[in-house]
């Protein structure tokens, strides 16, 4: 079992920045892909990036390339989300979850159905 813990979110202007942080219980997080997801009012959750377990590979949906970057510290079994150049888009609740498959193909791990534990999440606003 794998208990995610999300921090850092918070009100930011637009243009701003904002760094979130997953801390994970247990002592097999170095074998997890790791995932942020973010869902909006009134819509779907969506993909917004992804690493790989041991950090050699990420991925980011079209709407963050360029301003988002996933990053992962297995000694301290937490993932971290760096978020630059913030829009009103980007407001939504942040989750960030772990995968158990280890080699996975990477759109494997768009689809948050793949991912077996989830955060509670943290929200984000970005005022215009």
């Amino acid at each position: 079992q794998v208990q995610l813990v999300e921090s850092g979110g918070g009100l930011v202007q637009a243009g701003g920045s904002l760094r979130l942080s997953c801390a994970a219980s247990g002592r097999t997080f170095n074998k997890y892909a790791m995932g942020w997801f973010r869902q909006a009012p009134g819509k779907e959750r969506e993909f917004v990036t992804t690493i790989r377990w041991n950090s050699a590979n990420t991925y980011y949906a079209d709407a963050v390339k360029g301003r988002f970057t996933i990053s992962r510290d297995n000694a301290k079994n937490t993932v971290y989300l760096q978020m630059d150049s913030l829009k009103s888009e980007d407001t939504a609740l942040y989750y960030c979850a772990a995968a158990t498959t280890l080699y996975g193909a990477i759109s494997y791990y768009t689809q948050d159905r793949n991912y077996a534990y989830w955060g509670q999440g943290t929200q984000v606003t970005v005022s215009s």
